[in-house]
């Protein structure tokens, strides 16, 4: 698979797991889906050691519209993604060391995990939730070391 460099506000396919079923025990994501890239972090000075903060990106309605954003339409089509209404969960991350194993292909693109690049505005509209969010202790962040 063509993996390329994490950058923040890159959309990935991801096997995103939520915290409910890492509650659970699972320790799989149920479905692979988009994910944003929030932050990615070199642990080490080589850059060999990235770790990966992502987002899930959903199509299923809010139930706390403060917990989400939507992805525009003309967002939603210049990645690729299906046609559906999709919102970005600010209340849900996964961490992980990127690579990881939990890359997917896109369906009809395959050897390739990644979208493309969010716009600017919508990364910041995100990372600005999500420290928001944190700041109340609003965020869940599921690690998903090895």
């Amino acid at each position: 698979m063509n993996v390329p460099v994490p950058v923040p506000g890159l959309v990935i396919r991801y096997s995103f797991l939520w915290s409910h079923e890492a509650r659970k025990g699972a320790s799989e994501g149920r479905k692979d889906r988009p994910a944003a890239i929030v932050v990615a972090t070199r642990k080490d000075g080589d850059g060999v050691d990235i770790r990966v903060i992502v987002a899930p990106i959903t199509h299923e309605p809010p139930e706390d519209p403060g917990a989400s954003i939507e992805v525009p339409a003309d967002v939603v089509k210049a990645l690729g993604l299906d046609g559906r209404r999709q919102w970005i969960r600010l209340d849900e991350l996964n961490r992980f060391s990127w690579p990881g194993f939990d890359l997917r292909s896109i369906p009809g693109r395959p050897g390739s995990c990644h979208y493309g690049m969010m716009p600017e505005d919508l990364f910041r509209q995100m990372k600005s939730g999500i420290l928001a969010r944190q700041n109340e202790g609003l965020t869940t962040v599921v690690p998903r070391e090895e």
